[in-house]
């Protein structure tokens, strides 16, 4: 929630650019126009310009909000009144990224627009993040703030963190980091039934370290993106310290060699050498000695790689890069990606905000590897060695899922990918009934059949998660973008159909706030979001006062702390709260607990606290604007 005021004696249009974390579905956008709350919805790309643009023209108050590309959304506001203030709200949804028994949260605050803003908050800077699992957490940690890091545990599946503090910056990510007890192949449910409609659900599939690590080393081709777009944001920093960490975790089993590629590629070894001690010493010089410059030609980097495979030994080509290319190379980077050799995959690691997440991750599950992508503020080494232990273990391959004993249908993703230990399956889907199912599970491990059944009950009523409604609509409408044929005209109209039905900004759709009621329906626009948000709302206060009441009862007298925002003294420096129990220190003896023989989902909730962001990353027309944030 945000309020932004404007500091000229004339009227101005704003317009605030900003990112979204990877896999999240901005999926609301509101107003406050005369002192009420004006709710968003989801039209057309077009028709939404043209009726932001006819209200423009006679100075009413529209909003409109855009997805500008891959990665970045526009938020425009017109009129800001002279010296008046204007309140906007912008709602996200996401899905965590799980390594084994670590789940990472990572909000995206470096995102400066120019590089002359001064990113530095005048009083203090404060993030509270509230996590409630179904399985005991274990510890909770910050990579990127872990000296402002106060994280208590309420209950054995509640903790919250608290970052605080004076004069920040804010031109780093915050990356919170918490470990819950360790997973086993099975599987997990979360599902949501809305009225006189199927139900939806999400089924998580992990494998775990059951499946015994491989017998023999393997090969690894690390690409080093040097290209000129590496060098904004430190990304070839963030390249090197990942790459250097992988390189640190490989066995004396392993075989290896860094190229760095830009138009061209440079080897560090030629051939591929033994992962002893110094040739690890020697690869850390080789990427220390790299700089960033020139165009990108990933294709001629990875036919560089496939030089390497050698029959009877599985072929690693690690991509370390931001993938921004020129969109005519991509369909060759497809081909290339097929091409590929036999018993060869390729992982792609993404380094920074300002990355072309959607193509990495095509190129990952196109060659049966993996994605991960990391802020520059993240654990390096816990990263890599998260990396390294799914390449150690067997993949489940040629995955299939059957769910046998209720009706299901619309499953997202139709083809599963390959499952990695700790690397959790999210398959999405709507459902007619309720009752037991079982979920059975087959594919090869090592080229041998494979299978297990699962017990899972798809339930009755289920209001607490209705995230899970937009996040499948999300994953249908990123199938369709990334058609490998093409996106044909119905695939688009697709795409607006599922964008204004689960209100869902994309390429395609925008939101747009009028005025009033009477408005949307001069428009002939259904306030479909207006339902969706209450029954959002209702779910997340539900979740709100179970938390309140955990903190009321921890042990050690601690109240509820929730009218503290900012746990400040009289003075303003952070102070950490009373703690029930640190987790500073977290207890190895702490009881694990398997639900279905699988890690469960885990429910995040986010409050958030700032001043100085707006400011950083705001842009008017025709005046200027100060901000706050929270």
């Amino acid at each position: 929630t945000q309020v932004f005021r404007n500091t000229e004696d004339r009227i101005v249009e704003g317009l605030y650019t900003f990112p979204v974390p990877r896999n999240a579905s901005v999926a609301g956008f509101s107003m406050w126009i005369g002192g009420k709350e004006m709710i968003g919805e989801v039209v057309e790309k077009q028709a939404a310009r043209e009726i932001y643009n006819s209200y423009k023209a006679v100075n009413r108050d529209p909003g409109v909000l855009e997805q500008t590309d891959f990665r970045t959304f526009e938020l425009r506001i017109f009129p800001i009144a002279p010296k008046a203030q204007q309140k906007v709200q912008v709602t996200y949804y996401q899905e965590l990224d799980s390594d084994g028994e670590w789940t990472s949260y990572v909000y995206p605050l470096a995102s400066n627009v120019r590089q002359t803003i001064n990113s530095r908050v005048t009083k203090s800077f404060s993030m509270t993040v509230d996590v409630k699992s179904r399985l005991p957490i274990e510890e909770m940690r910050s990579p990127s703030h872990s000296r402002d890091l106060h994280a208590t545990r309420y209950s054995p599946t509640y903790c919250q963190a608290v970052i605080g503090a004076n004069s920040a910056a804010l031109d780093r990510d915050v990356v919170i980091d918490y470990r819950l007890a360790k997973a086993q192949t099975g599987a997990a449910l979360v599902a949501s039934t809305p009225a006189n409609t199927d139900g939806y659900f999400c089924l998580m599939l992990s494998a775990g370290d059951e499946l015994k690590p491989a017998a023999v080393g393997m090969d690894y081709v690390f690409l080093l993106d040097v290209s000129g777009s590496m060098r904004d944001d430190d990304k070839i920093g963030q390249s090197r310290g990942t790459l250097g960490a992988f390189v640190n975790m490989l066995t004396d089993e392993d075989r290896f060699d860094c190229l760095a590629f830009n138009t061209a590629s440079v080897s560090a070894f030629h051939d591929l050498a033994p992962a002893d001690d110094v040739h690890k010493k020697s690869a850390n010089d080789f990427l220390a000695s790299r700089k960033a410059h020139g165009g990108t030609n990933l294709n001629a980097a990875l036919a560089a790689a496939y030089r390497y495979a050698q029959p009877g030994r599985t072929l690693n080509v690690v991509v370390i890069s931001d993938g921004l290319t020129e969109q005519a190379q991509v369909p060759m980077l497809q081909r290339m990606v097929n091409r590929r050799p036999i018993d060869s995959r390729i992982l792609c690691v993404g380094v920074g905000n300002d990355v072309d997440r959607t193509l990495l991750q095509e190129m990952a599950d196109g060659s049966g590897g993996l994605a991960a992508f990391v802020s520059a503020d993240d654990d390096f080494a816990r990263q890599a060695m998260a990396l390294h232990c799914k390449l150690a273990r067997p993949a489940i391959t040629d995955i299939n899922v059957s769910i046998a004993g209720i009706p299901v249908h619309d499953v997202e993703p139709p083809r599963m990918r390959n499952l990695f230990n700790g690397i959790p399956l999210r398959v999405y889907g709507r459902y007619g009934t309720a009752g037991p199912a079982q979920v059975t599970l087959t594919g090869k491990v090592d080229g041998k059949d494979w299978s297990q059944t699962f017990p899972v009950a798809f339930p009755l009523q289920a209001d607490a998660d209705p995230e899970i409604e937009r996040m499948w609509a999300m994953r249908r409408i990123e199938r369709l973008r990334n058609d490998p044929a093409g996106l044909s005209m119905s695939g688009v109209d697709q795409i607006v159909r599922l964008g204004e039905g689960y209100s869902i900004a994309t390429e395609y759709t925008s939101f747009i706030v009028l005025e009033n009621d009477a408005a949307y329906a001069k428009w002939k626009i259904a306030q479909r979001n207006a339902m969706r948000l209450t029954q959002d709302r209702d779910a997340r206060a539900q979740l709100e006062e179970e938390l309140k009441a955990l903190r009321k009862k921890a042990p050690g007298g601690l109240g509820d702390p929730s009218a503290a925002p900012a746990n400040a003294d009289a003075s303003g420096s952070m102070q950490p709260p009373p703690a029930a129990t640190a987790l500073t220190n977290p207890n190895p003896a702490s009881p694990g607990l398997h639900l279905g023989g699988a890690m469960d989902p885990t429910y995040l909730l986010l409050v958030l606290g700032m001043s100085g962001l707006a400011v950083a990353t705001w842009k008017c027309k025709g005046g200027s604007t100060v901000g706050s944030n929270n």
